[in-house]
């Protein structure tokens, strides 16, 4: 097996991770043997990492300092910071790397805020030069809008001010996950106003093409592109999967929704991550509060899934979970631990859990390239 970097949680978090870490194994006995290797960089709350597509760079979402930063290898398991942390917006939860390396996607659940960030030819972060939330303020009030203040903006499904969660307040923007599309386009999720976003990118930064809106309450958090086309899109609060597909005319629809089990229990179990095989045929999503791992089948051209299995995850509060040649890693943020799964080829089923490792606050899995 490859060797993982590995993003955690330091104590401004409430975690005991000093930076990003280095999951490994001994030569030839990878799987029995993964352990912590110790801290490959010090840095406060990595909690996701990125890898570039060419260079042997890594970004980092600073989560509780509101930033990014890039890091580059500086030797076998050790990482250099490339530059400053560039700041971003409150708690910066996801990056997604372009394809070709030329920018990031920075997605911020503490104000909603989706911005874009330039990366130069070596790889460095360069000053953003607009981030979704100011497009949208200056299309809905103009271009005097306050570019640095956020704006996400509700869904036009006419419920605004309303808290489907019943914590109180308003309902607010938490922008979680960002995927390039083939045709060079943006998505991103906003779990609190229950929107997938599509946006295209510009010299300025990104515009808003069009969005989904999906049913009040679901949370959308993250989203897998499928080999088929379809987008795959995990939900928090209502433990489903909605499948989007393109029209011919560009825009985006849902098109089937999936519970991710039917045992699933809507108030308790969370779901975090949504995985999938290399051949595009499973899905797996772990549902945080059970701490289990849910595994669906994709069937017809990509459109359609079932549930075919649940099993545990070993770990407590399973936040990222990672598919690599035919086994999984599962990361445990309140239990300080990992777990590594073997996993059915023709079912799709987790088979058991083969070996476990202690890891100071994992929140994600990174192959090192």
């Amino acid at each position: 097996m490859t060797r993982f970097w590995l993003g955690g949680y330091g104590p401004a978090m409430d975690g005991s991770a000093e930076g990003i870490g280095l999951l490994a194994g001994d030569e030839g006995r990878e799987a029995s043997t993964l352990a912590y290797r110790g801290t490959a960089v010090e840095v406060p709350s990595p909690s996701w990492l990125a890898q570039h597509p060419t260079l042997d760079i890594v970004y980092a979402a600073l989560e509780g300092d509101s930033a990014v930063q890039a890091f580059v290898r500086a030797g076998e398991g050790v990482l250099a910071p490339l530059g400053a942390p560039a700041p971003v917006g409150q708690y910066v939860c996801h990056v997604a790397v372009a394809p070709n390396g030329s920018a990031l996607i920075a997605s911020c659940y503490g104000d909603g805020r989706v911005v874009r960030v330039g990366l130069d030819a070596e790889g460095r972060i360069v000053p953003a030069k607009a981030d979704a939330a100011a497009a949208l303020r200056a299309a809905l009030f103009g271009d005097d809008a306050d570019p640095d203040a956020p704006a996400p903006t509700p869904p036009g499904d006419g419920v605004a001010a309303v808290d489907p969660y019943g914590m109180g307040g308003d309902r607010v923007s938490h922008a979680h996950a960002a995927v390039f599309l083939p045709d060079g386009r943006v998505a991103t999720t906003d779990l609190g106003f229950d929107l997938v976003r599509f946006w295209r990118q510009s010299g300025s930064g990104l515009v808003l093409d069009h969005e989904v809106v999906l049913p009040l309450g679901t949370g959308p958090r993250h989203m897998v592109l499928h080999p088929s086309g379809h987008l795959h899109v995990v939900t928090e609060y209502s433990c489903e999967v909605f499948t989007l597909a393109r029209a011919a005319d560009g825009t985006w629809s849902v098109v089937s929704v999936t519970l991710t089990s039917p045992i699933a229990e809507v108030g308790t179990d969370f779901p975090a991550e949504l995985a999938r095989t290399r051949d595009g045929q499973f899905l797996y999503t772990a549902l945080r509060g059970s701490n289990t791992i849910a595994a669906l089948r994709v069937r017809g051209g990509g459109e359609a899934l079932e549930s075919v299995a649940l099993a545990d995850s070993g770990v407590d509060w399973p936040r990222h979970h990672l598919v690599h040649e035919g086994k999984m890693l599962v990361a445990g943020q309140r239990s300080d631990t990992i777990t590594l799964i073997d996993l059915d080829e023709r079912t799709g089923a987790p088979l058991g859990i083969r070996h476990e490792a202690q890891v100071p606050t994992p929140t994600h899995f990174l192959p090192v390239r």
